[in-house]
């Protein structure tokens, strides 16, 4: 399938540009001439239009909710989620280390490719178009966001848990880093202070693992 069939299948539009949209699917690894200034555009095209969204839909919320629904959406896994429902890993144009190396399936390309598409449809287009594009891959996501998914995350709760009783914050200690460059997982304990609590968390990043830990620990001080 040619980038315009691809493009058209998946987001709904054609470009007059064609090598705007053979730019936008260029990684860096194979020149110049690549995508990243694109991917600058699209993320805050992404992130204006999808806080616009939801700013309408969720006439109630306060700040912090509609922030940690916009990450929901917009963080680099859910975005390379996204990109992988389009197959837009199988259109990149990689040098010979990145195809060889997994690259169409790690999850920092295919997000940053995924927002390069949408600064090409931009630039081409018209942000209209874009938001056309943007509502088109996520409407069934949007559709599904409920303001309850809003809680803040485990660590951050953990930690005002903590706090609010006067106790120490939890240390987050890494045990294991496995697995290829393109797929590591992690294994990351947290510990409280007294040593009475420790739970471990597993994810494709440290991050993830201590947010796994963190939930792990608010379970078992029965604060799930």
């Amino acid at each position: 399938m040619d980038d315009q069939q691809w493009l058209e299948r998946q987001f709904g539009c054609r470009l007059h540009q064609e090598s705007l949209l053979a730019q936008a699917l260029s990684h860096r690894s194979v020149g110049s001439r690549n995508n990243e200034r694109l991917e600058f555009l699209g993320d805050s095209v992404l992130g204006y239009i999808v806080s616009e969204e939801l700013y309408r839909r969720f006439p109630d919320a306060d700040e912090g909710q509609l922030s940690r629904l916009r990450v929901s959406l917009v963080k680099g896994s859910a975005l390379a989620e996204v990109a992988r429902e389009l197959s837009l890993g199988e259109q990149l144009r990689l040098g010979s280390g990145e195809r060889h190396g997994g690259g169409r399936r790690r999850d920092s390309i295919l997000a940053d490719s995924f927002e390069a598409v949408l600064g090409a449809i931009t630039l081409d287009s018209g942000i209209e178009a874009c938001r056309q594009a943007i509502f088109k891959v996520f409407r069934s996501r949007l559709d599904g966001l409920r303001l309850e998914q809003a809680r803040k995350d485990p660590k951050t709760r953990l930690q005002e848990l903590l706090q609010g009783s006067g106790r120490p914050l939890p240390d987050y200690v890494l045990r294991n880093a496995a697995g290829e460059d393109h797929a590591r997982i992690f294994t990351v304990a947290c510990e409280l202070a007294d040593g009475k609590v420790i739970a471990e968390g597993v994810g494709d990043s440290r991050r993830a693992a201590e947010q796994a830990a963190a939930a792990a620990v608010l379970d078992q001080l029965g604060e799930s």
